[in-house]
């Protein structure tokens, strides 16, 4: 029977989990379902949605770089539990209200602050799980997050898929009528909220604990630029993680606007209702290749007792089907595309890795500040790399634009992974001075 620290520690990584799934859910949902809620505020067919759509995504990120510092900092000067709540009751809220917007400034606002919400809920978890488990299986706790979290987003776009038979629910419960993306913002809102009740019975790192009673400076932003060596390991743990959000964030998310288009994808077997979700299923196929992905590579993580390792091979697999993506695609069926948007996510499936290792490089006193701001800076690089895209469009046209900013991304990466330690053995009880 487990020990109470057992059942303890298991709770907190189903606690961290549920969040990630919920976060996950949240941050692809305006993907899902912008076109149905611009279409909405713009109109049916308005030329402008697809620019309006990049840049409330944008705007969302750029919530994200936002919340990743101010959470990253709390969670280091008041305790990672208390990023926790405060993250997920923000973009609860946010959600919500989301639902009854109707006009793009005030849609803008409301991505915004979800966007705040969202970035603290992955770091806090992440060094939750990792200080608290012993360092040989640490990786299955991160594991259990990511893979688990991932399929928020499968969920939704099934929600935004069955908006109809939800919203008949709320109607019957409500008298009002409900449409398909509002339907999916209020779920993520209140799923957000039903999170909290679980999360009571989550406790504090022990690591934390012990480092609150020291003199030490604590989510002090300045010691990561302050001393070279430490700058540079910084930088290579965001650089890492960028092909994962140029696949995601450029690839899948434009599928209905840019790639299907671009690519000749022949959509002739899709309704009208299968037209307006093409998006949603794209997203849907990645993430579930994403946990995939995830699993695969904290096994192989395991197995090999190497973190570098599984990233230099996920990272390689990862730009060769993106060139399959870009050239070998062309004029085939929507269904077939689905599938390489699932290739392409289970080859981005080493977030879980980045994570992990972003949360070992460095100590105690900093770590939430890393392990937090780290995967939003990644989530945050979407807003340049699209503006890249676009940039180079006029110039090379889709696919070649698309190509030499992957190939930037993952050049990047590949560099910064060999100046990021190897973290699988380290011990985590130690302070950045």
């Amino acid at each position: 029977m487990p020990s109470a620290f057992d059942r303890r520690t298991i709770l907190l990584i189903v606690v961290a989990a549920l969040g990630y799934f919920v976060d996950i859910y949240d941050l692809v949902l305006f993907n899902v379902v912008k076109r149905e809620s611009l279409e909405f505020i713009l109109g049916v067919g308005n030329a402008r949605i697809a620019g309006v759509g990049m840049d409330l995504f944008a705007v969302q990120m750029v919530g994200m770089l936002v919340g990743g510092i101010l959470w990253g900092v709390w969670g280091d000067k008041r305790g990672r539990i208390t990023v926790l709540f405060g993250s997920i009751l923000l973009y609860s809220i946010a959600n919500i209200v989301n639902a009854f917007t109707f006009d793009l400034t005030t849609y803008g606002i409301v991505r915004f602050i979800a966007g705040v919400g969202l970035a603290g809920e992955l770091g806090a978890g992440i060094t939750l799980v990792t200080e608290t488990m012993p360092k040989g299986k640490r990786g299955y706790g991160t594991m259990i997050v990511v893979v688990f979290g991932a399929l928020g987003a499968v969920f939704a776009a099934e929600v935004a898929a069955q908006g109809q038979k939800l919203g008949s629910l709320l109607t019957t419960l409500t008298g009002h009528a409900f449409m398909d993306w509002q339907i999916a913002y209020i779920v993520g809102g209140l799923l957000g909220l039903v999170l909290l009740i679980l999360r009571v019975g989550a406790f504090e790192s022990g690591m934390y604990a012990s480092m609150r009673k020291s003199t030490v400076r604590r989510g002090d932003l300045r010691m990561l630029f302050n001393d070279r060596k430490r700058f540079i390991k910084y930088l290579s743990c965001i650089l890492i993680g960028v092909p994962v959000w140029y696949v995601v964030g450029v690839l899948v998310n434009l599928s209905q606007d840019v790639f299907v288009p671009a690519l000749g994808i022949d959509t002739s077997m899709l309704d009208e209702a299968g037209l307006k979700q093409i998006n949603g299923e794209a997203i849907k196929y990645a993430y579930i290749g994403l946990s995939v992905g995830d699993l695969l590579s904290a096994l192989l993580s395991q197995m090999w007792r190497s973190r570098k390792k599984v990233i230099y091979l996920y990272l390689v697999v990862n730009l060769l089907l993106t060139v399959v993506f870009l050239f070998g695609m062309r004029g085939v069926s929507i269904s077939v595309y689905n599938w390489m948007c699932f290739l392409l996510g289970t080859a981005t499936g080493y977030w879980v890795l980045f994570v992990t290792v972003a949360s070992e490089q460095f100590g105690t006193n900093i770590r939430s500040t890393v392990a937090t701001t780290t995967p939003n800076f990644v989530r945050g690089s979407v807003w340049p790399i699209t503006v890249a895209f676009q940039f180079a469009v006029p110039l090379v046209g889709n696919v070649g634009s698309a190509l030499v900013v992957g190939l930037i991304c993952f050049g990047a990466a590949l560099w910064a992974t060999t100046h990021v330690h190897e973290t699988f053995h380290s011990d985590m009880d130690f302070l950045e001075v």
